[in-house]
């Protein structure tokens, strides 16, 4: 069976003097994006909390990941109050670089075909 959705993981250092860093030492994010929309399906960060979990989940899913991250990392900024904050804009931003380039090579590959 094919998949429908590409699964795309970063990680970016996780803030000293936190559980976070006690726990993992790295942030790491998990996203699966459907391939043809480009929308965030499904989402998990290596937070400790259930709360901390679902309430990214909710601020990420359904955003299209092909566009702009800007907005996403704005609402990030002002809406998750938390010492890892910047570790998930680092992860999130090092994940769509990634998430880009794959689709270049997608693109490419097809064009060769």
């Amino acid at each position: 069976m094919r998949m429908t959705s590409v699964l795309i993981t970063a990680y970016a250092k996780a803030p000293q003097n936190t559980s976070m860093y006690e726990n993992y030492k790295y942030a790491g994010i998990v996203l699966e994006i459907h391939k043809e929309t480009h929308i965030i399906l499904n989402a998990e960060f290596t937070f400790l909390t259930n709360l901390a979990q679902d309430y990214f989940k909710r601020m990420i899913i359904g955003y299209d990941f092909s566009k702009d991250i800007k907005p996403l990392i704005e609402e990030i900024t002002s809406d998750f109050i938390a010492p890892s904050q910047q570790a998930v804009i680092v992860a999130l931003k090092v994940a769509h670089q990634r998430y880009k380039d794959s689709l270049e090579a997608r693109k490419l590959k097809k064009e060769r075909e």
